[in-house]
């Protein structure tokens, strides 16, 4: 049965069409409002962005019929049942308790929050509203992860060794030129929480809960506070062990999973979205044709992206049942990336259970190594 990622109960069956409001307009939400309309019985109703042009625009390219310079005036004026939270991530926590408060179940981009701790407010806020909370990791979507993910809890491909989690992005001085980005009070951490978090809530999606993680954060280019090169050992608690990395400084881009089983290994090369060319399982010596032929890819292909990922939230929504398990689990990927700043910042292994701490739970600002800096602290001297 599909599960509900922060409702404490099971809404009644809502009538469609669910009214459907976005909050912010810039590019990612062009993304939300091309998904939902092909969605049958989903009717986008309102938009919100205090930028009086991009708000005119957008709302002129998708037929938004009511527009609104803010969150408030939209909650106030419109009813909706859905809101999608497309904004920069400081102001997540805020916003998503206001829409819990309006009655909405809400779907917010990554990051969800600049802390656990925020996280934690939301979660809440939508427990008692018994309203449920989607984040946007629309890399776990698509027939392809859904079939590799089916293979894995089954038993399959035997037990996880080992794993390469790698984010190799690229991203210019002129990105960082945005007011919010790269800083510690507004993006909230660097590469690893705003580019590495797709592809670690993938791969845990994959494997499952985690156990301790050790890391490095690095600031190797970029002028920014923030790191933009990190390290990383991430266990699972099943005791495979993972690599990872996130950086914005490669010139040939790539996010690339490699899963090494007893019987397999898994392979996913591509950037910001996968179908099924981009996968590839080959199997161990040891196993046999039939076997392996089994493991083929579906033949019906669904390709990953907020298309994907939205039918099945609305899917779900549509039929009463809340949030679906697609949308579950949506702190893990924080809670390994705070573990990943919190070991940074304290230079040791922290586990799952240290983030019980709420010590922990709060900002992500790390100390960030200085290329120059560890290399002549490593210089023999003279």
């Amino acid at each position: 049965m599909p599960q509900q990622s922060a409702a404490a109960g099971v809404p009644a069956a809502p009538t469609a069409p669910l009214r459907v409001g976005i909050l912010g307009t810039g590019g990612v939400a062009h993304l939300h409002a091309r998904a939902l309309g092909l969605i049958d019985g989903v009717e986008l109703v309102a938009a919100a962005d205090p930028t009086e042009s991009n708000l005119a625009a957008f709302s002129g390219t998708y037929g938004v019929p009511s527009r609104f310079p803010g969150l408030d005036e939209m909650l106030a004026a419109q009813p909706l049942d859905v809101l999608h939270i497309c904004t920069p991530p400081g102001g997540h926590a805020a916003q998503t308790a206001a829409g819990f408060g309006a009655g909405a179940h809400v779907v917010v981009e990554k990051p969800a929050a600049l802390s656990l701790a925020q996280l934690d407010t939301m979660l809440d806020a939508g427990r008692a509203a018994e309203r449920g909370l989607a984040v946007v990791f629309q890399q776990r979507s698509g027939s392809a992860a859904a079939h590799v993910k089916a293979l894995l809890d089954s038993g399959a491909f035997g037990r996880t060794l080992s794993a390469l989690c790698h984010t190799h992005w690229h991203r210019t001085a002129e990105y960082f030129a945005v007011p919010w980005r790269g800083t510690w009070a507004t993006e909230g951490g660097g590469t690893t929480l705003s580019h590495g978090s797709h592809q670690i809530d993938l791969l845990a999606y994959l494997l499952g809960e985690w156990s301790a993680v050790h890391a490095t954060m690095w600031r190797l280019e970029r002028d920014v506070e923030t790191e933009d090169l990190s390290h990383a050992s991430l266990v699972f608690a099943s005791g495979a062990v993972a690599s990872v990395v996130s950086t914005v400084l490669a010139p040939r881009e790539s996010s690339l999973l490699r899963i090494d089983t007893e019987n397999a290994t898994i392979e996913l090369e591509h950037l910001y979205g996968h179908g099924h060319a981009h996968w590839r399982i080959t199997p161990a010596p040891h196993v046999d044709e039939s076997t392996a032929a089994s493991w083929r890819l579906p033949a019906h292909e669904v390709p990953s992206g907020h298309d994907a990922l939205f039918a099945d939230i609305y899917s779900s929504l549509l039929a009463g049942h809340g949030m679906p398990d697609i949308a579950g689990n949506p702190a893990r990927a924080l809670e390994i990336v705070t573990g990943m700043y919190a070991s940074a910042r304290e230079g040791r292994w922290v586990a799952r259970e240290d983030l019980a701490d709420p010590a922990l739970r709060g900002g992500l600002a790390a100390p960030v190594i200085e290329a120059r800096a560890a290399v002549h602290a490593a210089a023999p001297s003279t």
